[in-house]
């Protein structure tokens, strides 16, 4: 079923400003473009965001930080077991590992604990809470979790367990009572930085840890490549301090010091040493990810911690082929959920529940639907009494504040502006349904629901050297927030187009008088008739990156989107 509506709109960036101009004048004229498009506005600022060289802020202006590495360095000192308690998603559970390995190079005792998506759900839970208790556990340190969990903060008050919740989700109104809660979305507090990821959070927990312990707070960049892996994962703004990690991270993980990475990128056919943010979002984020949604996520936990190439090669083995799993039933599930779609004209939110939905794959399933349809997608798995369901959206919605308005028919829900879950009873979810439907007509009447794609400049395909590679390789690490270069060309013509793939859904070619002779374009194949029987010339917008083949490396265009070209007169 073809996606609704799916010609997406070009907006280019307006042209940078005379002042601009001359500040960025060292630059060449379409990188000047590129950083004032990222809001630059002086060559300092250009030259610190492109060596991602700027300086990270004091982890202690995060509110309960004092106090929440006071009482771990306190545990430690005492004897006492402490728990970190993390997520089963790539976030959380880098986020366990570098807290248990840091922890433990401290001299603290620690345990790990990753609940089990289908038997436990998202986050704390007062049976886990328990069960740590009863195993002597004096102190629970949440990463990636526990900022919506007030039920649980008291139930771990009466155990007698201190329990620091770190996580960087949206809080609600009132904050847990637990020991400490560190979360820079926190009301009031003067972090700078608000979009770390939960394992960005816990990197200034270390940070910290490491200050208070009388050790140089540069040891915690031992522990980036984790950072790098679930800030990536996690899809967060590779902006501000992400982006400093991200990119010292990424280093960390190219000189192959982590057994389960270098595992990890063998399975997937991937060189460990040509890593990139895109490589993690697309290649080894997945895999990681897929342990969680198909069965546990300490299958991940223990690829990242283990030191011992027997035992991470096994693991690897096993995501990847889990990874293959997801992937089917994904493919599945998406089918199934778009032959119930019907008529989406009217429609601004997609719903679609199913008791053969597993839950470990409902998000991939709406986010799928976004994609093909532009709309806020919500799936879930109908489980006897209830349903769990994962929620994708779009930048004109957020869908966890429309999550918020339903509140008093959700068992749970937690996210942010582009992804949530919940809990709901099967007998609150049509209403739950319908007062969704009600919120998004209301936010999202009147605008028109087409992908867009925002393109830095035009240039002419002529004026593309080899070299600008070089040059727009200064931007990595890229991601949402800080996009690759998206060039235009306009009416470029083509030669040699073939087909691509095993089953013929992408195209490659060639463009005339373009230095770059080799043109991608995945899931473009509907252009190939037009232009063999045609011929047109069309408008092309383009990433420029490198195509690796065994030991070959060449420069390829990726077309991220073609046009026919307006004919002139």
């Amino acid at each position: 079923m073809p996606g609704l509506n799916q010609s997406k709109r070009w907006v280019i960036y307006p042209k940078i400003d005379p002042v601009t101009e001359k500040e960025l004048e060292p630059y060449p004229p379409y990188m000047r473009q590129i950083l004032y498009n990222r809001g630059i506005r002086s060559l300092e600022a250009a030259d610190e965001y492109l060596s991602a060289s700027a300086v990270l802020a004091d982890p202690f202006r995060l509110l309960d930080m004092q106090k929440a590495v006071d009482r771990l360095l306190q545990a430690r000192d005492l004897g006492e077991f402490i728990a970190v308690y993390g997520d089963y998603d790539v976030d959380g559970v880098t986020a366990t590992v570098m807290m248990v390995e840091a922890l433990q190079a401290l001299g603290a005792k620690v345990t790990r604990y990753i609940p089990n998506r289908f038997e436990e759900g998202y986050g704390l839970n007062e049976g886990a809470i328990k069960e740590l208790a009863d195993s002597g556990v004096k102190v629970i340190l949440t990463v990636d979790c526990g900022i919506r969990s007030p039920r649980e903060a008291e139930f771990a008050r009466s155990l007698g367990v201190d329990l620091i919740i770190s996580d960087h989700h949206h809080p609600k109104d009132e904050l847990p009572n637990a020991f400490a809660v560190i979360c820079p979305k926190r009301e009031n507090d003067p972090y700078p930085d608000k979009d770390l990821a939960g394992v960005g959070v816990a990197y200034k927990i270390l940070q910290g840890l490491l200050q208070r312990a009388g050790v140089n707070d540069r040891q915690a960049d031992e522990w980036l490549d984790l950072v790098a892996l679930g800030t990536v994962a996690d899809i967060v703004p590779l902006t501000g301090e992400n982006r400093v990690m991200v990119r010292r991270g990424i280093n960390l993980i190219r000189t192959g010091k982590r057994l389960g990475l270098n595992a990890l990128a063998g399975v997937a056919g991937k060189n460990v040493r040509q890593i990139t943010a895109t490589d993690i979002g697309f290649i080894l984020g997945p895999r990681l990810n897929a342990a969680g949604r198909m069965e546990s996520a300490l299958q991940a936990f223990e690829l990242l911690i283990s030191d011992s190439a027997e035992d991470v090669g096994k693991s690897a083995q096993i995501l990847e082929d889990q990874n293959s799993e997801r992937q089917k039933a994904t493919r599945k599930a998406q089918e199934k959920a778009q032959m119930d779609l019907g008529d989406l004209s009217a429609l601004h939110i997609i719903t679609a529940f199913d008791p053969e939905f597993s839950s470990g794959i409902v998000g991939l399933v709406a986010s799928k639907l976004v994609e093909n349809y532009y709309r806020p997608a919500i799936v879930g798995q109908i489980e006897n009494e209830h349903i769990r369901a994962s929620c994708r959206s779009i930048p004109e919605f957020h869908i966890t504040k429309a999550l918020d308005e339903c509140a008093d028919l959700l068992i749970r829900h937690g996210g942010h502006a582009m992804a949530a879950g919940f809990t709901v009873s099967r007998d609150n979810v049509d209403e739950l349904v319908e007062r969704l439907k009600r919120i998004a007509a209301r936010e999202l009447s009147g605008i028109e629901l087409r992908p867009v794609l925002k393109a830095d400049l035009e240039l002419d395909v002529a004026s593309i050297k080899p070299d600008i590679y070089q040059k727009l390789e200064q931007l990595q690490p890229t991601g949402m927030g800080n996009p690759s270069a998206l060039l235009v060309s306009r009416g470029v013509e083509v030669d040699g187009m073939k087909l691509m793939g095993k089953e013929g859904t992408h195209i490659n070619f060639s463009i005339r008088g373009c230095k770059i002779n080799r043109a991608v374009a995945f899931n473009q194949a509907q252009w190939y008739e037009i232009w063999q029987q045609e011929r047109p010339r069309f408008d092309i917008a383009y990433s420029i990156e490198v195509n690796r083949y065994f030991d070959m490396e060449t420069l390829q265009l990726n077309i991220r989107d073609m046009k026919i070209a307006e004919r002139s007169g």
